[in-house]
């Protein structure tokens, strides 16, 4: 399952990228564990997602807690809480 993610604002700048597309193993079924996954790709990856409770996530546009199942997404962003004003 090939997944074009997303990331935003300080997860971007520690990854050194603003999306890529990846393909995870059939192992991966939550947001979690894609997380976990992905933090083994490199330096930026396990920086930007050492902390999980500055994350948020949205599956397919619709925002997401870290635990969800993953299902067969198009796309995951990953970025920090989100504020208003």
């Amino acid at each position: 399952m090939v997944i074009e993610m997303l990331y935003f604002a300080w997860v971007r700048e520690a990854i050194g990228v603003g999306q890529e597309r990846v393909d995870p193993p059939e192992s991966v079924a939550t947001v979690a564990q894609l997380i976990d996954w992905l933090a083994g790709r490199s330096e930026g990856h396990s920086g930007a997602f050492a902390d999980r409770g500055r994350l948020r996530a949205a599956v397919d546009q619709v925002f997401v807690a870290l635990d969800a199942p993953l299902g067969t997404p198009r796309e995951v962003a990953i970025f920090p809480p989100v504020t208003g004003g």
